[in-house]
């Protein structure tokens, strides 16, 4: 019975140096190697794809996505930045707030403003019209910042083909 312990340990320890031996070097990039992931020509290229509906996790997303742009990490390289809109984060970039608690509604406010300086800054920002439909939303209520696009899916595409990286925000 203890060779048959011996031996399951023997096992679980050999897998565990396979592991390791495998995943370190991943951990082991430096941020150089994370910058050439996202690098393409001059300028670093990505794409937030977001879908995130909680007014509170969506308004620390939409924080650090504009933090991300203006990092000194991209400075020097002239960033393009695009943020696509689809799913139920729709609902929280329109003027109409009524279903939403007081609370929220500041949370709500504040998305607004860091849409608006997001845009100043030159990030694309674009928002999905067949969620827009879907979730029965007037699309004179947008925020007027964010560009109508009939698909999100074909404007990922269109900016993975582009070469932007993808970054998921759900």
């Amino acid at each position: 019975m203890e060779s048959i312990y011996k031996s399951k340990a023997v096992y679980f320890l050999m897998s565990l140096l396979f592991m390791m031996t495998f995943s370190i070097p991943a951990f082991a990039m430096d941020h150089k190697e994370d910058k050439k992931c996202m690098h393409h020509g001059n300028s670093t290229k990505v794409f937030f794809d977001f879908r995130d509906s909680s007014p509170t996790s969506a308004l620390i997303h939409i924080k650090l996505i504009h933090d991300t742009y203006r990092s000194s990490e991209f400075k020097s390289e002239n960033p393009e930045f695009a943020v696509v809109f689809m799913g139920g984060s729709v609902n929280l970039l329109t003027e109409n707030r009524d279903k939403y608690s007081s609370e929220d509604k500041k949370k709500l406010e504040e998305i607004g403003r860091v849409i608006s300086a997001m845009s100043k800054d030159g990030i694309k920002l674009e928002i999905c019209m067949v969620a827009v439909n879907v979730f029965g939303l007037d699309p004179d209520s947008i925020l007027k910042e964010i560009k109508q696009v009939d698909n999100g899916w074909i404007s990922s595409i269109r900016l993975q083909q582009k070469v932007y990286v993808q970054v998921p925000v759900f």
